[in-house]
């Protein structure tokens, strides 16, 4: 087993989705820097499960800071005009959360003191 640990910055919103029986999936793509600044980032799809997919697509946004670690799991797939290419997968995600993008951390705390004053 191959363990993938990084740290990056979100490329999207987390994607939350559901199974035919019932358990929730969520997909959080990330681009992470390499020590060669010249090569072009890595993206890295982390998949995670149930309790951990919900609170990730209650919490993350776009361009969010996190940091993992979880079992490397390369996958390929064909495009749309036939070529194959890899996607780099990491399941069984230990995920931080780091800093949000600047301004929606002030946007959120004014979200968030609107709801408990209208509460």
């Amino acid at each position: 087993m191959l363990t993938l640990t990084g740290n990056g910055h979100l490329t999207r919103g987390v994607e939350l989705c559901t199974t035919r029986t019932g358990k929730h999936v969520a997909t959080v793509s990330v681009a992470s820097d390499r020590r060669d600044r010249q090569a072009g980032p890595l993206y890295v799809d982390l998949i995670l499960w149930e309790g951990q997919a919900e609170a990730a697509a209650e919490h993350l946004v776009k361009g969010q800071a996190v940091a993992f670690a979880g079992r490397f799991e390369p996958r390929t797939y064909t495009d749309r005009d036939g070529r194959e290419h890899v996607a780099y997968e990491a399941h069984d995600v230990m995920l931080e959360y780091g800093a949000k993008p600047r301004g929606l951390a002030a946007i959120a705390a004014a979200n968030a003191d609107k709801d408990h004053a209208s509460a």
